[in-house]
C-alpha cells in the first residue's frame, strides 16, 4: 500500500472517531436533558440525574481523549514492538 493511501486510510479513520463523538456528545446532552426535565417534572427532590450525568460523563471524557487526544499508532511503535516479540 503506498503511503499517500495509508495516510488517507488514516486521515478517514479520524474523521468517523471525531464524527461517532459528536454523535456521542449530541445524544448524552438530549438524553440528559431529559433526565433533567423528569427531575424537575417530578417535584425537585434528590437531583438524581446526576448520577447518570456524571457516570455517562465520564465514558464521554474517556471517548474524547481517544478521539482528540491519543497519539496514533505510528509504524515506528509497530516496528519496535514486533522487534520485542511481542
Amino acid at each position: 500500500m503506498a503511503d499517500a493511501d495509508m495516510r488517507r486510510e488514516a486521515a478517514i479513520k479520524r474523521l468517523e472517531a471525531k464524527r461517532g463523538f459528536a454523535v456521542h456528545a449530541a445524544i448524552y446532552v438530549i438524553v440528559n436533558l431529559l433526565l433533567v426535565v423528569i427531575w424537575a417534572f417530578s417535584g425537585h427532590d434528590y437531583f438524581w440525574p446526576i448520577w447518570p450525568i456524571v457516570g455517562w460523563g465520564v465514558g464521554l471524557a474517556i471517548h474524547g481523549w481517544m478521539t482528540y487526544f491519543q497519539k496514533p499508532i505510528s509504524e515506528d511503535d509497530i516496528r519496535r514492538e514486533m522487534e520485542k516479540g511481542g
